[in-house]
């Protein structure tokens, strides 16, 4: 009895580690937790109502994410991330993530892709709602299974690396301007070319999807201009 209750405990406890973890997530893309801050785990764990063990926990997870780092004896400090990261972060998947799509579209079979399409409506679904944690996560599973059927494994999780590191900036705001909705729809007009077998349309679309993204996080504003579809700002 006594394992099994133990059992009991660690899985609760693993819960509250998740339910920290994303609360945590939450703030940062709302801009609450602010980059270069150092925050403690006991004043956080004060914030949420809970004890700092989970917050610790919570904030190992998102050091390994490369989202926060840890300050001796203090607590840990929300990583800044400057516009040459950005850039060159962006640059990165946009040398990795098109020609990729392009060889998955010559490749997959309809079937393949079409089992994305509930994932691309639960993006724009989700931003319709506000829900911008619902939408990284949907946003997520989406690239790296279209890319997951490359059947390169180390390329999936590179490009999962650059994405925690990046993240997106300017969610909010983009969210509050009403232009996330737009951004969204763009996972389906890709989903389409490449079901329709257009491998240079399907490539164009995911060159120019994270231009766009970029130079939204560089500036909300820039949603208003033309967009070139020349890549990264």
């Amino acid at each position: 009895m006594g394992d099994l209750k133990q059992y009991g405990l660690v899985r609760a406890q693993e819960r509250l580690r998740d339910q920290v973890g994303h609360a945590l997530r939450a703030a940062l893309i709302a801009g609450e937790l602010r980059p270069g801050q150092v925050y403690s785990a006991p004043g956080l764990a004060g914030d949420l109502g809970v004890s700092a063990t989970p917050v610790r926990e919570a904030m190992l997870d998102l050091a390994r994410e490369g989202l926060v780092e840890p300050v001796r004896n203090k607590g840990f400090r929300i990583t800044e991330v400057s516009e040459r990261d950005l850039d060159q972060y962006t640059e990165l998947r946009t040398l990795i993530e098109v020609p990729t799509i392009g060889r998955v579209t010559r490749r997959a079979t309809r079937e393949q892709l079409e089992e994305l399409r509930p994932v691309a409506e639960e993006i724009v679904s989700r931003a319709r709602e506000h829900d911008l944690i619902g939408y990284l996560e949907a946003d997520r599973r989406f690239h790296l299974a279209l890319l997951a059927l490359s059947g390169n494994e180390r390329l999936v999780e590179t490009v999962g690396d650059l994405r925690k590191r990046s993240r997106l900036y300017g969610l909010t705001g983009l969210d509050e301007a009403g232009k996330l909705v737009s951004s969204a729809e763009e996972h389906l007009e890709l989903l389409d070319l490449m079901i329709a077998g257009d491998a240079p349309g399907a490539e164009d679309c995911a060159r120019r999807h994270l231009g766009h993204v970029r130079s939204l996080w560089a500036d909300p504003d820039a949603g208003d201009e033309p967009d070139d579809g020349d890549g990264p700002a």
